[in-house]
């Protein structure tokens, strides 16, 4: 069974989303435990302070370290340990294969402009990014990364062949564009090869299609 920790300010960001679809099934089913935390349960003040102003000056606030450091320490988290940081490099498919071949994986949700360093530098063992953008806070951001790794959860989906052919799965391309019916649709018909019963025909269209729109999207 694989635990998931997320470590945010708003834990109830993930109550709906955890008690739908594939996470809620997975989580039913016995492979997967989610354990939220609130941050601000680690704080010593009664305004439970999980910022501060950045030493330097300049706008913004800074996500104290020491909430972060406890909550850690009590959930006694083995690494992975998580960073989602705008500096982090892109999380990719292949990390969702790792974590979900893991035990445990633990989640740290930043907000307002930053997050002190030293969580970077001595609690996180690595810092993620869903791209070059900016988000409100961590929270997206791990929630993606969760449902990308538990789908890949042997039983968590019904039909694992369809996780197979998906994007990025087996290569570093994407996959072919999908129809069903009707054949056509105000006057946009599904291309023939695909309704024509020849399953080897329809590999290779599929397999051509991959390339061509992996090429077309930057090789990514």
């Amino acid at each position: 069974m694989l635990r998931v920790n997320v470590v945010t300010i708003f834990p109830e960001f993930f109550a709906g989303p955890l008690s739908l679809s594939i996470p809620s099934r997975a989580r039913d089913a016995g492979l997967v435990e989610f354990r939220v935390v609130d941050l601000r349960d680690y704080t010593h003040d009664k305004h439970r302070t999980v910022d501060d102003a950045p030493y330097g000056g300049g706008a913004g606030m800074v996500m104290k370290p020491d909430p972060f450091f406890e909550a850690v320490d009590a959930l006694r988290a083995s690494p992975p340990v998580v960073l989602l940081s705008a500096r982090g490099r892109h999380f990719r498919h292949e990390d969702a294969l790792r974590f979900a071949a893991g035990a445990e994986l633990t989640l740290l949700c930043g907000h307002y402009k930053d997050v002190d360093q030293r969580v970077a530098d001595h609690l996180a063992t690595e810092e993620l990014s869903m791209g070059d953008f900016v988000l409100t806070g961590g929270e997206p951001a791990a929630l993606a990364i969760l449902d990308a790794t538990v789908r890949l959860l042997p039983g968590a989906m019904s039909d694992m062949e369809s996780a197979r052919t998906d994007s990025f799965f087996d290569t570093p391309g994407i996959s072919a564009p999908s129809y069903t019916r009707p054949p056509e649709y105000r006057g946009h018909r599904v291309p023939d090869v695909l309704i024509s019963g020849d399953h080897k025909r329809i590999a290779e269209w599929r397999k051509l299609e991959a390339a061509r729109l992996t090429e077309k999207r930057g090789g990514r």
